[in-house]
């Protein structure tokens, strides 16, 4: 799918044979105009009324209107903002998003808006909002499928229309590994970190890849830097999982991480840089948890069914 602004002649209009695919467009999503009462009669959306519906929406200031196409037809229309006319909102916003009904339920959808998405995180910016009419649970359902929370109900600018108001954080996917490193009883080493959204949770060393490094190299990188141990090789992998939270210098990401196992002494974290190097990554302290702690376990754990995870995999280990 390929997403580009719309296109204008000299004298800023859509050229015809784009109006004409778009009316089309808009006459078949004749559900949604009969909801949002945008045109005077939704069963007879007339290509002069889009023309002036998207010139008012143009006419915005940070306004854009963006198609989307598939193998050269038109699949769907965005319509964004950059700033909101209100000053105390920051975010962009998601005016209209709108598929072909013959592309619909088929993940087109979720496609375009992860492209927007994908736009105004390269921008720069660090969430998105939209409003979704109170009258139209599908699209309430289909926004919060995509992990766009609920923060606010009010009446739209336009039409005074009540409406949801619902915003996500752009997260920056962040490649991730950690290490597992279980002492001769099979207790695991965990480290306890402090984070700004998540907050206190117990998790084995690791953390973000550099762009050259494999999981692995990333893996025994991380677990040098926040143990200060140098003498054990990752060994098979536990896991893979993802998570969200928000890093002190990329904000919000989202972590892909491979998790690692290994085998060493029970000891102590080591080493003259130790302590810079827990401060950095706000690790509060450490300690080595046996399977029973951890399954009863009161502050979290990431990942959440480390217990469970290790007992399978001595399982496996062991046969």
């Amino acid at each position: 799918m390929i997403l580009a602004p719309v296109p204008l002649t000299p004298d800023h209009d859509i050229p015809a044979p784009v109006l004409t695919e778009l009316a089309a467009l808009y006459a078949a999503n004749r559900e949604f105009h009969a909801l949002s009462g945008d045109f005077p009669d939704p069963d007879d959306v007339r290509p002069e009324q889009v023309a002036a519906a998207l010139a008012d929406d143009l006419a915005e200031p940070g306004a854009e209107v963006l198609l989307a196409r598939s193998e050269g037809r038109l699949v769907g229309i965005v319509i964004t903002l950059a700033h909101h006319p209100d000053p105390a909102d920051p975010d962009p916003w998601i005016g209209l998003l709108m598929v072909d009904t013959d592309r619909q339920r088929q993940g087109y959808g979720r496609r375009l808006a992860s492209l927007v998405e994908d736009r105004f995180r390269t921008a720069g910016r660090g969430a998105v909002r939209l409003a979704v009419l109170d009258a139209n649970p599908k699209g309430l359902a289909f926004w919060t499928a995509l992990g766009y929370e609920v923060i606010d109900h009010r009446d739209d600018r336009a039409l005074g229309r009540p409406c949801a108001v619902l915003r996500k954080p752009l997260r920056t996917p962040r490649r991730a590994a950690r290490v597992a490193v279980l002492d001769p009883e099979g207790a695991v080493f965990l480290l306890r970190y402090d984070n700004v959204e998540v907050g206190i949770h117990w998790a084995m060393p690791g953390g973000g890849l550099e762009p050259d490094e494999s999981p692995v190299e990333g893996a025994l990188r991380e677990l040098r830097e926040e143990t200060g141990w140098t003498d054990l090789a990752a060994g098979p992998l536990l896991c893979t999982w993802e998570h969200d939270f928000t890093h002190a210098s990329v904000g919000p990401v989202h972590h892909h991480e491979h998790i690692y196992v290994t085998h060493g002494p029970r000891r102590e974290p080591t080493g003259p840089h130790l302590a810079a190097a827990h401060a950095e990554d706000l690790i509060l302290t450490w300690r080595w948890w046996s399977r029973k702690e951890l399954r009863e376990a009161t502050e979290a754990m990431w990942p959440p069914d480390l217990a469970r995870r290790l007992d399978e995999f001595d399982e496996f280990d062991g046969a």
